[in-house]
């Protein structure tokens, strides 16, 4: 029997530094908490590690990434450059991604932080459910990774 959706992010999670994992769970908590019915795909991929937070199960109506390498954590707006920004503070310079460097989970409920996740989620097309469940997805695990520690 193959391991569970949960037990295989705990899996991905645990390959990081204990002081980066942490700061994962924690901005993933958060984000739940304010996002309860937003499904999370997951990526264990060759360059970064990603929780998608999306309105479907379709990779294209993501709203925003949590990103993490072995150096630390991130937000990523895959569709940022269409996204008003207000307070100017999407990095990035692409065509479609922008983000944001997260010191810790702490950085999420600053306003300005706190005040692009609501943009994200107000663009949303289609709009994220106001109720039920949400879901783990596993979508994809690279065999070949750089090193997470």
């Amino acid at each position: 029997m193959s391991e569970s959706p949960t037990a295989q992010l705990k899996g991905f999670i645990d390959k990081f530094d204990p002081a980066v994992a942490a700061k994962i769970r924690a901005a993933r908590t958060a984000i739940r908490t304010s996002f309860p019915t937003a499904n999370e795909l997951v990526y264990d991929n060759y360059n970064f590690f990603v929780i998608g937070y999306c309105t479907t199960e379709r990779p294209s109506d993501c709203m925003f990434s949590l990103v993490a390498d072995r150096k630390g954590i991130a937000l990523s707006f895959y569709y940022g450059s269409s996204l008003p920004d207000p307070r100017r503070i999407l990095q990035g310079s692409g065509n479609q991604n922008r983000f944001i460097r997260l010191t810790g989970a702490a950085d999420l409920a600053k306003p300005e932080v706190a005040e692009m996740l609501g943009i994200a989620a107000a663009h949303a097309d289609p709009p994220l459910p106001m109720s039920g469940k949400s879901k783990l997805i596993i979508r994809s695990v690279s065999e070949k990774q750089r090193p997470r520690r």
